[in-house]
């Protein structure tokens, strides 16, 4: 009798994917991240549209021709990755840290099962987020453009594909994080590895030889996020959906690992 009782008790999937819609939107750190998110992203594009603006008038020929306005107005993109994708690790070291997952596993029938539901809940909650965050710094960083250099539309060649893949893009990498942040089990830590894979090591990697540099570069998130953000074709890189799709692919790699690490320890 014991035994039906506790398993009449276990949620159902669509209760832990309740239980972590409520987690995501009750806790105020989820508020602020995504404030940072969307404050550093369309700030930063906005301050490197006004300095293109201001100097506009004094840019060299070459200059003017490489000049991408789309990607210009997604240059904040850089940073509001790291925030994104900080909120991806706090889903899940959040509960670690608190003690709460315990609770959380014992609720469910399986841990994987908890972690699945984490995935869809922040996937959906990133990928409006960044969607949202990528259009308004493309459209806030036009408007400043407007007048005074070239400027694009969603209408133009790769423009939409551009704005769109970067906000599949920032979704992706936060859900990378969140994986990281089960295989860590430690907000400091996990952040800390996060940082040196997106933005420490493509610096170390051009201290290679140029061959070697630029066969490993193209793999690289921080490279994958800039061809995105263009709607020119780069050098030594995979095309935008190319790069996207590899992306997609360590996502997916790093979500076995979490999951068999999280099915192989206690909480």
């Amino acid at each position: 009798m014991s035994i039906a009782t506790t398993t009449d008790r276990r949620q159902s999937f669509g209760d832990l994917l309740s239980s972590e819609w409520i987690k995501i939107r009750s806790v105020r750190s989820t508020v602020f991240t995504l404030l940072v998110t969307a404050v550093l992203t369309i700030g930063i594009s906005s301050l490197g549209a006004f300095a293109i603006a201001a100097n506009w008038n004094h840019a060299g020929p070459g200059q003017r021709l490489a000049f991408d306005p789309t990607s210009r107005s997604l240059s904040g993109v850089l940073l509001g990755q790291l925030a994104l994708g900080v909120l991806g690790i706090l889903v899940f070291t959040a509960e670690v840290a608190t003690g709460t997952i315990s609770a959380t596993f014992t609720a469910a029938s399986s841990r994987s099962k908890v972690l699945v539901a984490k995935i869809v809940m922040f996937a959906i909650v990133a990928i409006i987020v960044a969607e949202i965050v990528s259009f308004a710094s493309f459209f806030v960083g036009q408007a400043i453009l407007s007048g005074t250099t070239p400027t694009a539309s969603l209408g133009g060649t790769n423009v939409l594909r551009a704005v769109a893949g970067t906000g599949l893009y920032m979704a992706l990498l936060a859900l990378f994080a969140l994986g990281l942040g089960v295989i860590v089990r430690h907000t400091a830590g996990a952040i800390t590895t996060f940082v040196a894979l997106v933005l420490v090591l493509p610096l170390l990697v051009t201290a290679l030889p140029t061959s070697l540099s630029n066969d490993i570069n193209k793999f690289l998130p921080f490279t994958i996020g800039r061809t995105l953000m263009s709607v020119h074709s780069q050098p030594n890189t995979f095309s935008a959906w190319a790069g996207l799709a590899i992306l997609a692919i360590y996502t997916v790699i790093i979500f076995l690992i979490a999951n068999w690490r999280l099915t192989s320890r206690d909480a």
